[in-house]
């Protein structure tokens, strides 16, 4: 099964979010069941520096509207990423001196909708058999930067090309669509009747996720829980009518976690090692991690931390409402993370006023997070909406509970700790009112299961024991495409 994947960013080389975890992760997982996955990328220095035996495919001469000076497709191998890949070296595009999505000043380059248009066409030349040695089965488009691409293999089809892949479009969050101006649609070199209501278009505009759900194939998400949610009004961001009619079409699965990354009995990031049988080197990273901070050397006080974006979407608002209390009751807290300016002051000024209870670090360092979850004792995941969520599936995978509110992935992976569950299935705490309230209410039961330290450590072992890799995924991966290419 050879399967071209389709996206803007692979961990370790670049990373803005979780879809560079899942990018990175699920090729390696599918190579473990025998597939042949390759990744198509921009070429955004960090992907370009890593490339190794890179050689010219192709030079590429998109549609008037995509041109890009010297563009060209080079072929080689991520050895980071330990895949094959594609990757588009345009330098005009891809070579800027801010991030890959926007500038410093984190305004939005103006011509995205070209720069990713190039990517979707790209992934069509290839499905049509740009590379003569190597021609997909599946093209699986992730997220709004490559969801044209099943756009121009739909047109490439309607123009009477045959033998072209299947499509699927994987949707990693629904919030971010790729809106664009409606004059834009003519540099897109698409027929100009894939700009209607059953198309691009949405509300005067072109909207690029729409087209990935409208064109793919079979269109996936990040959770069972999420795919159900986002065929509703409130989470649907507006697409909600588009997926209820491609229902039967619609799967929802969980992501995993890559456990070469993320395994604290040989985690190199992390001052100690541990595991579910021995336990002991968890304090260490606590008491390390206490250090480090500047917090208080207390042992005894639970830890609870964060690792997010600082947006709406993560209800951090919500933990700066419960933080007085949440100390009050003896809790220390740490958070890493950068987004929203307001958030970001309101944590800080926290941190000012309190520093032997609550440390803050703005921006974002994945060897520290790894010693931030290793070294706390619950992670806080008070989500708005949450497509799927990684960092509670690095908790569980840490022996840190996660906190979450019941609401896509995060009800999906989190079975909450109550008196008739302890013994039975519980690996952390839920809540379900988006309330301050409700988040108190759960770390109050998360505070007193930790006065009790026989029953917190048995929790803790079944949410080590949680299975979180990505084998699952991958079959249930391959099973799709093995569907659709019957």
């Amino acid at each position: 099964m050879r399967i071209l994947q389709v996206c803007a960013e692979i961990y370790p080389l670049l990373k803005t979010g979780g879809l560079a975890d899942v990018a990175g992760a699920l090729p390696a997982a599918l190579s473990a069941c025998g597939a042949e996955p390759r990744v198509l990328l921009p070429g955004f220095a960090p992907i370009l520096a890593d490339l190794h035996d890179a050689v010219e495919l192709a030079r590429l001469t998109p549609p008037a509207g995509l041109e890009a000076a010297d563009a060209r497709l080079l072929r080689g191998r991520l050895p980071a990423c330990g895949v094959d890949a594609y990757v588009i070296d345009a330098p005009a595009f891809y070579l800027r001196a801010g991030g890959p999505y926007a500038d410093a000043q984190q305004h939005a380059y103006p011509d995205n909708h070209r720069r990713f248009a190039l990517l979707g066409w790209t992934a069509g030349q290839l499905a049509q058999g740009l590379d003569g040695g190597w021609r997909p089965q599946v093209v699986h488009a992730h997220d709004w930067h490559a969801a044209l691409a099943p756009a121009y293999l739909r047109a490439a089809h309607d123009a009477g090309v045959r033998g072209l892949p299947a499509s699927v479009y994987t949707v990693h969050n629904l919030a971010y669509q790729g809106l664009f101006d409606s004059h834009h649609f003519a540099e897109l070199g698409l027929p100009p009747s894939f700009f209607s209501m059953h198309g691009l278009e949405f509300h005067g505009r072109i909207n690029f996720m729409k087209a990935g759900l409208y064109y793919a194939d079979r269109i996936t998400t990040v959770s069972p829980g999420y795919a159900r949610e986002i065929q509703t009004a409130e989470q649907g961001c507006g697409l909600d009518g588009v997926l209820r009619q491609r229902t039967h079409d619609l799967t929802g699965i969980l992501n995993g976690v890559d456990e070469s990354v993320w395994n604290p009995a040989l985690d190199a990031l992390l001052p100690a090692h541990y595991s579910v049988e021995q336990l002991e080197g968890k304090a260490r990273c606590k008491a390390s991690l206490q250090q480090e901070l500047g917090l208080a050397a207390t042992p005894t006080s639970p830890l609870f931390c964060v690792v997010s974006r600082l947006t709406d979407q993560k209800g951090l608002h919500l933990i700066l409402q419960a933080l007085p209390e949440l100390v009050a009751r003896g809790a220390q807290f740490a958070l890493l993370g950068s987004g929203d300016a307001a958030l970001e002051a309101a944590f800080r000024a926290a941190a000012d006023a309190d520093p032997a209870h609550v440390a803050v670090r703005i921006g974002y360092d994945e060897a520290f997070a790894h010693r931030l979850i290793a070294g706390s004792d619950v992670i806080l995941v008070p989500s708005r909406f949450e497509p799927c969520g990684l960092t509670q599936l690095y908790g569980l995978k840490y022996g840190t509970l996660p906190l979450v509110r019941r609401v896509g992935g995060l009800g999906d992976t989190v079975s909450d700790s109550r008196l008739e569950t302890l013994d039975e299935d519980a690996t952390g705490f839920v809540f379900d009112d988006f309330s301050a309230a409700g988040l108190l209410g759960a770390a109050r039961r998360a505070l007193a299961l930790y006065r009790r330290p026989a029953d917190w450590k048995s929790v803790q072992q079944r949410a080590m024991r949680h299975p979180s890799g990505w084998r699952d995924a991958a079959d249930q991966y391959l099973g799709l495409y093995r569907q659709i290419t019957a």
